[in-house]
């Protein structure tokens, strides 16, 4: 989990830093650049993110995603943060808000809340997908039903 905690920390800094800014007493060679692109207490939905009880599992995923398809409704009952590699994204909470999110695009996903990615683009959607886990439960549950969320 530490190691995960380094990489997080790495890929969410709030903005453009030296490496020697970013890790605390030149924690890295000057010669590396570091280019933050996402820090945030809170998940899509405003929720604080909690990590979840021992045993941890870390998984990284990537995640395409063909034009007009979607994922179908499915909640993460961990943290996930995903970066857009490439297309379009429009995400639908159970609440009814939408986000589009875009290539180059870093998020912290909704825990605990239903929501279905939508490619409303021409090309496919490409993302990398990190989860806070535990061990041996899943970081994704798919909706009991095909009817959506209110």
């Amino acid at each position: 989990m530490r190691h995960f905690t380094c990489l997080l920390f790495l890929c969410l800094l709030p903005l453009s830093v030296h490496a020697e800014d970013a890790g605390g007493d030149h924690a890295y060679s000057k010669t590396i650049t570091i280019t933050p692109l996402m820090k945030t207490k809170v998940d899509a939905d405003g929720k604080p993110i909690v990590w979840p009880e021992a045993p941890a599992e870390v998984s990284a995923v990537r995640v395409e995603i063909p034009p007009g398809a979607e994922t179908g409704w499915h909640k993460h009952p961990v943290p996930c943060f995903a970066y857009v590699l490439e297309g379009e994204l429009t995400v639908r909470l159970e609440s009814g808000t939408t986000k589009l999110l875009k290539a180059g695009d870093a998020f912290a996903e909704a825990v605990n809340v239903m929501h279905n990615g939508t490619n409303t683009g021409k090309v496919p959607v490409k993302l990398v997908m990190f989860a806070a886990g535990q061990a041996d439960k899943p970081y994704a549950e798919k909706q009991a039903t095909d009817t959506k969320p209110r």
